[in-house]
């Protein structure tokens, strides 16, 4: 299902903090996405060792510390983005905190080039996402000051 996510580019800044930009931008991101399909959205942010931490996200539960070997982690180490058509495909590289989850797309969030943590959206339905959601998505965390413009 197509997003237009140049409907959220005004609505998306905000926030004085890095953290109340993220909790901002899961809030009207959800607001305005959670009946296209995507079933939880979130940030995991890097705060040293070999783990993600799960910050501001909507609109359930998710696992919380996660390892960087799964979708977010591969995002976090390479800085770019990742769409996962199906998540069964990935095997033991997935992990799943909601079963019912078949696709995501992960986004770098970056500073100086830097990765500092992910941006990560899930959808119940195989191919939810795909190139569009990925240029969407980056535009509304440049807009939000959460990731560099360069990007």
């Amino acid at each position: 299902m197509p997003r237009d996510y140049s409907r959220l580019v005004d609505l998306i800044a905000g926030g004085a903090t890095r953290a109340e930009r993220m909790r901002r931008f899961v809030d009207v991101a959800w607001e305005r996405l959670s009946n296209t399909g995507v079933s939880w959205l979130g940030f995991y942010i890097h705060e040293g060792g070999d783990e993600l931490i799960l910050h501001a996200c909507r609109d359930k539960p998710a696992c919380s510390p996660i390892g960087l070997h799964g979708a977010c982690g591969a995002v976090f180490k390479s800085g770019t983005p990742l769409v996962v058509r199906d998540v069964r495909e990935l095997g033991d590289n997935y992990v799943a905190c909601d079963p019912r989850d078949l696709s995501e797309v992960v986004i770098p969030c970056l500073e100086n080039g830097i990765a500092w943590g992910v941006l990560d959206l899930d959808s119940f339905d195989v191919g939810a996402f795909d190139d569009s959601d990925v240029e969407g998505l980056t535009l509304l965390l440049q807009h939000a000051g959460l990731t560099d413009s360069s990007h």
